[in-house]
């Protein structure tokens, strides 16, 4: 089997990850979450958050810990907020689809089933992106496993998510976030202001926010640009004003989905710019950072052989079975395996594996996630108290 590279890292499921935290929030409401053979709570936040009735948790996209931690001036706010169990672990991919449901159902992605923002969809020949998903295939059926606000609704605790408006019928809600009610935002002012009502409408209470510009600047203008920056400030002060709102009994836990990095021009390979790449391949799928290569039947031995020897050191290039086999999904359910492609391509350093022709959009971007180098996989847990609790 292909070792992991020594610069990329194995996430942390069931240790020091995303997959903990919501089922470590409603552990400390008392909701109890089955979660196979992971721990309750390995984070420690039910004797952390101990008192707590109302837990607010805020997911920012793109909010890197690497990032915060290189900008404490533009983000006095979050540098000033307690981080009791030190930096998280995003899953695998590093990428926004496979974070939230990680994160809604308290399990890897092996489990859940959403393992890239674009993937395979088994035996129709076609691709699923999950940022554009309605109800083909059903959500339901594609990711069938209880989230924890399904749990948290069945011990009597209420749960929300407070998101745009525009994701209020996708199918990764319905998969990620089933059980909450749906409280649809339309700025980050009113993503401010709708978690703080959702905390104070019951004496008990589970909200989740979801703020989504960091990330798209990011992708945009690069982690790098003024206009990131900017936006950083943004975040920090509606953080600010969460913070300020918090009824007594009542706890924020501000977190992400990933981190990011600026991709220079010398860094993009351009798969589609190698006709011998496409020999043998059936689709292309994932992202320039973390890539499923779907083969023609009999094709995958010489697809993989073709695509570790051109790629090279730019990525970690592995079959399917030994990207199982290495754990970075956690355990893999025999009814989503298929998803994974019959080759996983993994970036290393700040390389991009564009496909110039087939995602003409993306291959332009400036800034990039998805594999497991540091800096994507460490993402912050940020804690603030109500008064009553501090």
């Amino acid at each position: 089997m292909s070792a992991l590279p020594p610069d990329l890292r194995p996430p942390a499921y069931g240790a020091a990850g995303l997959v903990d935290v919501l089922p470590g929030a409603a552990a400390a409401l008392g909701v109890p979450v089955d979660r196979g053979d992971l721990p309750a709570d390995p984070l420690g936040l039910h004797t952390a958050l101990a008192g707590a009735r109302r837990v607010a948790v805020l997911l920012v996209d793109g909010l890197g810990a690497d990032l915060v931690r290189q900008h404490p001036t533009l983000a006095p706010t979050l540098a000033a907020l307690a981080s009791p169990v030190g930096d998280l672990s995003a899953p695998c991919p590093s990428t926004t689809p496979v974070s939230l449901a990680t994160l809604g159902t308290g399990l890897p992605p092996g489990s859940h089933g959403i393992l890239g923002f674009v993937t395979d969809v088994p035996g129709e020949n076609r691709k699923l992106d999950h940022t554009q998903w309605r109800d083909d295939p059903d959500p339901d059926v594609w990711q069938s496993r209880a989230t924890v606000f399904q749990h948290a609704e069945a011990a009597g605790v209420p749960a929300t998510v407070v998101a745009p408006y525009a994701y209020a019928d996708s199918g990764l809600t319905r998969s990620a976030y089933r059980g909450a009610a749906y409280s649809g935002t339309v700025s980050a002012g009113d993503l401010t202001a709708r978690v703080l009502h959702a905390l104070a409408a019951t004496p008990r209470a589970l909200v989740y926010g979801y703020h989504a510009d960091l990330d798209l600047t990011g992708h945009v203008r690069g982690v790098d640009s003024d206009s990131w920056r900017a936006q950083l400030q943004l975040v920090d002060r509606m953080v600010e004003q969460v913070v300020t709102g918090l009824p007594d009994d009542a706890v924020l836990l501000v977190t992400a989905d990933h981190g990011m990095l600026d991709v220079p021009a010398g860094a993009r390979f351009d798969v589609d710019a190698v006709p011998e790449l496409a020999d043998g391949v059936r689709l292309l799928a994932g992202e320039p950072r973390a890539r499923y290569v779907h083969a023609r039947p009999g094709a995958a031995a010489d697809v993989l052989d073709r695509w570790r020897v051109l790629l090279g050191d730019r990525a970690w290039v592995i079959g399917r079975d030994e990207a199982v086999a290495s754990g970075v999904f956690g355990p893999v359910a025999d009814d989503v395996a298929a998803r994974i492609g019959d080759v996983v391509a993994l970036a290393r350093g700040t390389w991009a594996l564009t496909a110039s022709h087939q995602e003409p959009g993306p291959s332009r971007l400036a800034a990039y996630h998805g594999s497991l180098t540091p800096t994507e996989l460490a993402i912050p847990l940020l804690v603030a108290t109500g008064s009553s609790l501090s």
